[in-house]
């Protein structure tokens, strides 16, 4: 019985730890792509009607579901290497392949693991800044005077980030779990609020 309850309290622990770290980045990204595209200094900026909503929610709803369905699901999650997952996971098995390649295909094999690898290390450049960049911009909604706060703010929040990185994910799942959990549960009460206020946008 002890073992059964320690299994369901470790995946719990599990569960909330990967909400931080692995899901926290596809609950966010969101916000930040509608609030570009209806950003008054964007290039092109979109007006703001039901036409226009319905049709950025509609591109935003399908591309999670189609990133996910098909590029978690589908291809990465059964492109494993030994239980490891993600783009290092897939390099280890491009590398793989590259040893038992000649010539021309071990060219290409290379040249897509050093492309892969590039994109990782940009991703992990751009997306923290513009995820915190994004959420503290929401002061300037709130309050206009905090306006010059907003870059000072979120590069203490980066910095205090990174500094508990180097402790390992199990502490940065341990701490942002949590907080995920009250983001999406926030999330889901607005959204089921909003669906009954407005059928409309299923």
């Amino acid at each position: 019985m002890d073992d059964a309850v320690h299994m369901r309290a470790s995946r719990i622990a599990l569960a909330v730890g990967a909400l931080g770290v692995v899901f926290g980045d596809i609950g966010t990204s969101p916000l930040y792509a509608v609030q570009t595209v209806f950003s008054a200094d964007a290039a092109r900026p979109v007006g703001v009607d039901p036409d226009a909503v319905y049709g950025v929610i509609s591109l935003v709803f399908w591309a999670l579901v189609i990133v996910v369905t098909l590029k978690y699901v589908v291809f990465v999650m059964r492109a494993d290497n030994d239980g490891e997952g993600g783009i290092m996971a897939l390099i280890a098995l491009v590398l793989g392949r590259a040893r038992r390649a000649r010539g021309r295909s071990l060219a290409v094999l290379v040249a897509v693991g050093i492309f892969g690898a590039s994109l990782f290390v940009g991703d992990s450049m751009i997306t923290p800044a513009i995820s915190v960049l994004s959420a503290v911009e929401g002061l300037e909604v709130v309050e206009p005077s905090l306006e010059h706060l907003v870059v000072p703010i979120a590069a203490a929040i980066l910095i205090g980030v990174f500094a508990l990185q180097s402790r390992g994910t199990t502490v940065v799942g341990r701490m942002f779990g949590p907080v995920m959990l009250v983001w999406f549960t926030a999330l889901a009460t607005l959204g089921v609020h909003g669906i009954a206020s407005h059928p409309g946008i299923v």
